[in-house]
């Protein structure tokens, strides 16, 4: 499935829940933190010289701007389910299995849109070189990413559902 320009963020299902959560949180329990916390702090006194007044109010603009974020992303995503995802040609979902033909070793990557990707964790973006490379690849195709200290080598073996 090509996914290059249909909306501005790709998630896989997993990748959504986790910003609805995070949404839900910022709303129902961060926000009304933030507002006790200005409302204890006005009660301080002056309020131009009052640094746990303006703590809160940094707080509060920081969640209101990731709220927005959140929300933006949500408003304009696309939803791969795991359903979606066709394990004959490697997308977005998909978790390839590959083998490092110059050093022998195997490593596993979880194929997610740019805002999930997290390559401590094995989530690599669909846009990064080795993501890029890998769209559209079979099981048993070699695959060569061009990074600019070397030139890797890899085999696929293995690619399924994430």
């Amino acid at each position: 499935m090509d996914y290059s320009d249909k909306t501005a963020y790709i998630l896989t299902k997993e990748g959504h829940d986790k910003l609805v959560a995070e949404l839900t949180d910022l709303k129902e329990n961060k926000r009304p933190e933030i507002a006790d916390r200005i409302r204890t702090a006005k009660q301080h006194g002056d309020l131009s010289e009052n640094a746990e007044y303006e703590e809160a109010r940094r707080d509060q603009s920081f969640i209101e701007g990731r709220i927005q974020h959140l929300e933006a992303i949500l408003n304009d995503c696309e939803i791969v389910e795991k359903s979606d995802v066709d394990v004959n040609e490697i997308g977005i979902g998909c978790k390839v299995t590959m083998i490092d033909l110059v050093v022998n070793k195997e490593i596993t990557y979880k194929i997610v849109g740019s805002y999930e990707s997290d390559p401590e964790k094995g989530h690599i973006s669909n846009k990064s070189p080795i993501g890029a490379m890998l769209l559209g690849k079979k099981t048993g195709d070699i695959v060569m990413v061009k990074s600019p200290k070397a030139v890797k080598k890899y085999r696929i073996i293995k690619v399924r559902r994430a």
